[in-house]
């Protein structure tokens, strides 16, 4: 089963992969599809988190900090493109992607390989490294900082669009 939930998430991410590359080819670009689209990732990497904190391999506090962080600020970036309003997107948001992402990636092929009994046969101490506990912890503490810092930042940098965005006149 564990190895199924690997594909699937291989497959999602693909596939969303590939719809941003054929609409940004073909200029198939909509207002829909503009607002889903980061919706879906959030979705998807969300997903993922809350999964590994059932299986008990992260810590739930650090999974709603970055949920919530990105639920929030897409439903405002959404709220802004519907009000003809544009945030900037930081580099450190565009490192807080990356980093989850690549942490995302390794928790899930790191513990699917650890399914497979010729994997670890042949690897066990390797795998019980890289799932060691405090290494998880820490790296995941890590993302966890850089969401929410990319996320201060993000207000910051923003604020006087968020005050117009929310003000009477607007």
């Amino acid at each position: 089963m564990k190895q199924i939930s690997l594909l699937v998430f291989l497959l999602a991410a693909l596939t969303d992969w590939y719809d941003g590359w054929l609409a940004r080819k073909f200029n198939y670009i909509t207002e829909w599809g503009k607002f889903l689209d980061p919706l879906a990732d959030k979705i998807l990497t969300s997903a993922t988190f809350f999964a590994f904190v059932v299986l008990d391999v992260l810590p739930l506090w650090m999974v709603i900090v970055i949920a919530v962080r990105d639920f929030i600020i897409t439903g405002l970036r959404s709220y802004a493109e519907y009000k003809k309003q544009y945030f900037r997107t930081s580099i450190h948001a565009k490192w807080k992607t990356f980093f989850q992402m690549l942490f995302l990636y390794y928790l899930l092929l790191v513990y699917t390989a650890s399914t497979f009994e010729i994997v670890n046969e042949r690897f066990g101490w390797l795998l019980n490294v890289l799932l060691d506990d405090v290494i998880v912890y820490y790296t995941m503490f890590a993302v966890t900082l850089l969401t929410a810092f990319s996320g201060l930042i993000y207000f910051y940098e923003n604020k006087t669009l968020i005050k117009k965005l929310f003000s009477y006149e607007a």
